[in-house]
């Protein structure tokens, strides 16, 4: 496989990957205020084997983050408890908009690596050609 191809699978697998994590991100903010939501987070991971695979990424497993879920007083809520209480959602929204901004550069990067890559392909073709 040509440098050039395994470039362009490089800067494909990182987009699919940061397009994962924009995709958990978007699912976080829209349950921000679901009782007992727990944020969703994911690891990339590279892929270290010889080979075509090798220096690509891919998405880890999802987790479930596990800090305390914040008590919420509303003894009117359906899901409270006798005192009032119910749990909310651990997820914070100034982290999600930071985690989404650095999914997007990422993506940007990875395309714009994907498109320089290509340009030169055309440009060897191009010289062969002549």
């Amino acid at each position: 496989m040509s440098d050039l191809s395994t470039s362009l699978m490089m800067a494909a697998s990182g987009m699919q990957a940061q397009s994962a994590r924009l995709r958990l991100v978007s699912e976080n903010m829209a349950n921000v205020d679901t009782p007992g939501f727990r944020r969703k987070t994911a690891s990339f991971e590279q892929q270290m084997m010889s080979g075509p695979d090798q220096g690509m990424v891919k998405q880890g497993a999802v987790r479930l983050d596990r800090t305390a879920l914040p008590k919420i007083y509303d003894p009117s809520h359906p899901m409270a408890d006798p005192q009032g209480y119910y749990d909310g959602s651990n997820v914070n929204i100034v982290v999600e908009i930071a985690d989404a901004r650095e999914a997007q550069r990422s993506y940007e990067a990875n395309l714009k690596m994907f498109e320089q890559t290509r340009k030169m392909s055309s440009a060897v073709l191009d010289i062969l050609r002549r």
